[in-house]
């Protein structure tokens, strides 16, 4: 099924002949490549429907234990295709924004960890979509702005929420309200990447942490990347609750006793994903 979704919307209807959204597979990896390079992978309403598509196939299978986002061409993704919303703001936001939300919501609560794979530019929704990935690896040259300050708009696909939980709230205020272009060493100081590689490193180094994340244990990895993100919101004695309640559903794959076992034998584990 994933390996069709670079050829169909969520109703099955054929998007183009270049499809905004190219989705592949190596081995328990997803990789999905936004893919309008020459409006800077700018996301229109064809492009939000086939990202939706997406999350949605990789929430129903139980096989994917990765997924690698990225974006042919120059940039990652320039922001929303401004033409979009100069025609119809009101409406075109809303055509944009609806299956944006539904499928960052989707990608947020999946077991798989979400790596981001990062050039050129990262503005405004891109930006947001980044932040949604549990890793980031930037090119070096990786330039990034918040952006949409600058067009008069508020932000949108989660930038809101997830800006301020890894910069702090005043980094998060300084770079929402001035949008200033950063630099990938920048951001990684800030805490917005994990790593700042040449560009030339950069699809192995992606790749590679990947297919390290697919090796893992992902159901006990999803309860993991799930109680982080639900910390900032909740108190001490409801994490405790559900620390305990995650930790044992992870107790019950066939994943964690392997790794117990693993473990006492003195020997490396091999983790199936279940």
């Amino acid at each position: 099924m994933i390996d069709q979704l670079h050829a169909t919307g969520t109703e099955g209807a054929p998007l183009s002949d270049d499809p905004p959204v190219v989705v592949g597979r190596k081995g328990a990896v997803v990789t999905l490549r936004l893919n309008r390079p020459t409006a800077l992978n700018a996301v229109n309403v064809s492009m939000a429907i086939a990202i939706l598509a997406a999350a949605e196939s990789i929430a129903a299978d139980d096989t994917v234990r990765a997924v690698l986002l990225s974006g042919a061409g120059r940039g990652f993704m320039a922001g929303g295709d401004l033409e979009v919303l100069q025609a119809n703001p009101i409406q075109g936001a809303a055509d944009l924004i609806e299956p944006l939300h539904k499928a960052v919501a989707i990608l947020a609560r999946i077991d798989a960890p979400i790596v981001a794979q990062v050039h050129g530019v990262v503005a405004g929704a891109g930006l947001s979509l980044m932040l949604l990935a549990d890793f980031v690896v930037a090119a070096e040259t990786t330039k990034f702005n918040f952006a949409y300050a600058n067009i008069g708009a508020s932000c949108d696909c989660g930038g809101s929420w997830h800006l301020p939980r890894l910069v702090g709230l005043r980094r998060a205020l300084e770079l929402s309200l001035l949008s200033e272009t950063i630099s990938a060493e920048d951001a990684r100081g800030l805490g917005m990447i994990n790593y700042a590689v040449p560009a030339i490193n950069l699809d192995a180094k992606a790749m590679v942490l990947a297919q390290k994340l697919a090796e893992g244990p992902t159901r006990a990895l999803g309860h993991i990347r799930r109680l982080m993100r639900r910390s900032f919101d909740q108190d001490l004695d409801k994490q405790l609750a559900d620390e305990a309640a995650a930790f044992a559903l992870a107790a019950s794959t066939e994943d964690f006793r392997a790794g117990v076992d693993a473990f006492l034998s003195k020997r490396k584990t091999t983790f199936i994903g279940a």
